[in-house]
């Protein structure tokens, strides 16, 4: 990966939804809610505190994170859509 996240940042692959359908009625990607589960595919080395010290970050590569749902900003690389988001803006690690 060419992409390497800075200080208590974290790169997102954001999963597929799966699609949806009411009754008879598919509902369209475009009315669809953005996901706001991923996995980690990269993390910063850590925030580093006033007195230069570096906070280790508590998520790691691989897994499945929940994130706000308009947290970060979306990236595209090699095709895949991609989240660069803050450590503090992930609301949960999904076990």
């Amino acid at each position: 990966m060419a992409i390497k996240p800075l200080g208590d940042r974290v790169l997102i692959k954001p999963l597929a939804e799966k699609e949806e359908k009411i009754g008879n009625i598919y509902i369209p990607d475009t009315a669809k809610e953005k996901p706001n589960e991923g996995e980690v595919v990269a993390v910063g080395p850590g925030k580093v505190t006033d007195d230069g010290k570096t906070v280790p970050m508590q998520v790691k590569v691989g897994q499945r994170v929940l994130y706000g749902k308009y947290s970060g900003t979306e990236i595209k690389e090699g095709g895949q859509e991609y989240l660069i988001v803050r450590e503090s803006d992930i609301l949960a690690i999904i076990e």
